[in-house]
């Protein structure tokens, strides 16, 4: 790591364990968007393409990612490891996020918390499944239920379901989806999204997913923190586009 890298980390508020939140999967990115969207435009940090799952810094799957294959819920499953061109989809709002809906693919429940959950074991359905997190996570109230019902099995999960309830920094700055990569195996999958703000700047951050309990589960850090930060990017080259808003 540089030395202009480690200095950026240390001066992030959001970074120290003031700002770690249950599920900052999206919380973060919401936060984060105050500095990071208004940083000067073509101003970036963007990092390589996500190494392929099992490989690099991601980690491998764990034994209970790798059991039960079989959707939860009853959706399909395929041997299909990649995604080359965007879903056709129906969007609809989560929170101040659009985020992607087909019966086939997921959700296929939704509680009375609104926690959307059970995705195929497929290629869109981790697509689906990280960019519902993602738009669950815009709404700060779900915090505490996402860390519960949709962080992986693990000490991040419990640390953020251990930890006091947050507010992330009120940001007029609306966010939504722009495209996306999917690195994907059969029980694990890095989703490279992009976002892009109401003033044009794009930002993107890599989701890790394990396939646990017949669901695709997000992956955090150990204390809870999420595994990768957002990043600014110059435009969404590299990606797949793809936006419901």
């Amino acid at each position: 790591m540089s030395q202009s890298t480690e200095s950026t980390t240390e001066s992030n508020p959001f970074t120290k364990p003031g700002f770690i939140i249950a599920a900052v999967l999206v919380i973060a990115l919401v936060a984060a968007g105050i500095v990071i969207f208004l940083l000067p435009k073509g101003q970036s940090d963007a990092q390589p393409a996500p190494p392929a799952p099992g490989t690099g810094s991601t980690p491998a799957a764990s034994p209970s990612a790798s059991a039960a294959g079989s959707s939860v819920c009853g959706l399909p499953t395929s041997t299909e490891t990649s995604l080359g061109a965007a879903p056709e989809t129906k969007w609809e709002l989560v929170g101040t996020m659009a985020a992607p809906t087909d019966p086939q693919i997921g959700p296929g429940k939704t509680d009375a918390q609104g926690i959307r959950s059970c995705f195929a074991h497929t290629p869109k359905g981790a697509l689906y499944a990280a960019v519902n997190l993602w738009a669950l996570g815009s709404d700060p109230s779900k915090e505490r239920a996402i860390a519960e019902q949709l962080a992986a099995k693990g000490p991040g999960r419990e640390a953020g379901m251990k930890a006091p309830q947050t507010q992330a920094p009120a940001s007029s700055v609306k966010i939504q989806i722009a495209g996306f990569n999917v690195s994907y195996a059969a029980n694990q999958a890095v989703v490279d999204l992009a976002f892009k703000a109401d003033n044009g700047a794009l930002a993107s951050v890599r989701t890790t997913l394990l396939w646990q309990d017949g669901d695709w589960k997000g992956v955090v850090a150990d204390n809870g923190a999420p595994l990768e930060e957002p990043r600014q990017i110059r435009d969404l080259s590299g990606f797949i586009p793809w936006s419901g808003a």
